[in-house]
């Protein structure tokens, strides 16, 4: 770890223990990372997205504090049922069905979506993107060797005894008070936490995607991917597992399940289990069964920069719930925007390392507010501040920027209040009738015609366009929400 930001011990909140910890790794120096991935049978919502901010954040703050990164984000093309509690169709194979088409080309498509969605807010590449069909052969050596202690067979498949480990679902709090489990009990099992390790294919039917194996021809369960994709990437015990908290109900519990089968001991595969809360949205938008749901493409459609997006999840702590608003997001563009005009004019200055008291202990206070569990809306305010800064070295106020947004990932020192200008869907203009447009505008109000020049502003307020007079950008769009 570097000396900078080893003074202060980072932090995180463990959903095994419910508790804070002090984040030490399993090797000296190293932070290994795995994040459960999309299922890529249709288009990620925002919802979805917010949990890879959150992954993304947390990997830029173990870098920042000085330790060598190996993030892992899977995804999962094959063995996710319709319904989490291992019951229902496989939604790749439903999907295929429902569309008439190849489930290899469905899965390219929404992963590429999904790649794209990555990149659009700025969330880094992983060391790896494990998809689950490279591993199937893994798997079912996996599930080989804990057959024989764990598991039973069904005529559906291989099953898993959730009683022959000890204390099954502790992290979901399953049978307290607390606990939020929502398994549903499926004929044939033993028990109705008991799930899926191999779904057999059933007989007369065929799967686009199935593979031989010791239980009969079909395809692996959902929960054994993960496991096996993170001990083959990361191996056991690895730092930290992340995912959203719908996760802490079913999945990673049965994840941990087959960690300890596999490793004959309680260890759950990961030291630390973290969990980002929901994103809510009261229009009922969020589903994907709704249509025209939220995604990160809308956002685009609507006049949005993604980048406003990632702004408005890092203003609420990660375990909080955050509400989506359209007003809410247009609060976040604004923020955003006021920041870029902030840094801009020491963009090109030459960064120098601080030596201003100012910048010190502003550093010295963001240092805290990651280190106190990603504690993103006071690094936020931290941010504004540095960027307000006035009479002060531009080199070390760029270094202190930089810093800054390195760990929130909102591109302040490479973007300009341009860049943010983005063409609503809807919109019955381009840029050069705009530019047009206020070229006579400006002649009329050079010429006293006030009348004119007022006409034509109302025709670009028409148009979807704000005027800004005395403001170097000119015009911008006005986001579009019906």
């Amino acid at each position: 770890m570097t000396d900078a930001h080893a003074s202060v011990p980072l932090k995180l909140f463990n959903s095994l223990t419910r508790s804070l910890e002090t984040f030490e790794p399993v090797h000296p120096g190293e932070a290994r990372v795995y994040s459960c991935g999309p299922t890529v049978y249709n288009y990620p919502h925002i919802g979805n997205m917010r949990a890879y901010v959150f992954a993304d954040t947390l990997g830029r703050t173990l870098s920042y504090k000085g330790y060598k990164l190996t993030h892992v984000i899977n995804i999962t093309d094959v063995g996710h049922l319709t319904d989490d509690a291992d019951a229902g169709e496989d939604k790749l194979e439903k999907a295929a069905a429902e569309r008439a088409q190849s489930i290899w080309d469905i899965a390219r498509h929404y992963t590429e979506a999904y790649w794209a969605d990555v990149k659009a807010l700025n969330i880094r590449q992983p060391a790896h993107w494990s998809i689950a069909t490279d591993y199937v052969p893994a798997m079912i050596d996996f599930a080989k060797a804990i057959a024989d202690k764990h598991c039973y067979e069904l005529d559906g498949g291989l099953y898993f005894d959730t009683t022959s480990v000890t204390d099954y679902g502790r992290l979901a709090r399953h049978g307290t008070d607390e606990g939020e489990s929502r398994i549903d009990p499926v004929d044939g099992k033993r028990h109705p936490a008991d799930f899926a390790i191999w779904r057999k294919t059933p007989a007369g039917e065929t799967r686009q995607m199935e593979w031989d194996s010791p239980w009969g021809r079909g395809a692996p369960g959902w929960h054994l991917e993960c496991s096996v994709m993170s001990e083959a990437l990361l191996g056991f015990p690895f730092d930290i597992h992340t995912g959203g908290i719908d996760h802490r109900e079913i999945h990673h519990p049965n994840e941990i399940a087959q960690n300890q089968a596999h490793s004959c001991s309680d260890a759950s595969g990961a030291r630390i289990w973290m969990h980002n809360n929901f994103l809510v949205d009261r229009s009922g938008k969020m589903s994907k069964s709704s249509g025209e749901f939220l995604r990160v493409q809308l956002l685009v459609d609507k006049g949005y920069h993604p980048l406003a997006y990632r702004l408005m999840c890092l203003q609420a702590h990660y375990r909080s719930e955050l509400e989506f608003s359209w007003d809410g997001l247009g609060a976040a563009l604004t923020r955003l925007k006021r920041l870029v005009m902030a840094a801009a004019p020491v963009n090109d200055a030459t960064p120098s390392e601080a030596t201003d008291r100012r910048l010190i202990d502003l550093l010295a206070k963001f240092d805290a507010a990651m280190s106190d569990d990603l504690n993103t809306p006071v690094a936020l305010t931290l941010l504004e501040e540095a960027a307000a800064m006035k009479k002060i070295d531009a080199g070390q106020k760029r270094a202190a920027l930089a810093a800054m947004d390195v760990v929130l990932g909102l591109d302040l020192l490479t973007i300009n209040r341009s860049d943010l200008r983005v063409r609503p869907k809807a919109a019955t203009i381009d840029e050069d009738e705009i530019e047009a447009t206020l070229a006579r505008r400006k002649d009329a109000r050079a010429a006293k015609d006030f009348a004119a020049s007022d006409t034509l502003r109302d025709e670009l307020i028409a148009a979807g366009v704000d005027v800004m007079d005395g403001d170097p950008l000119g015009w911008d769009w006005r986001s579009y929400v019906d």
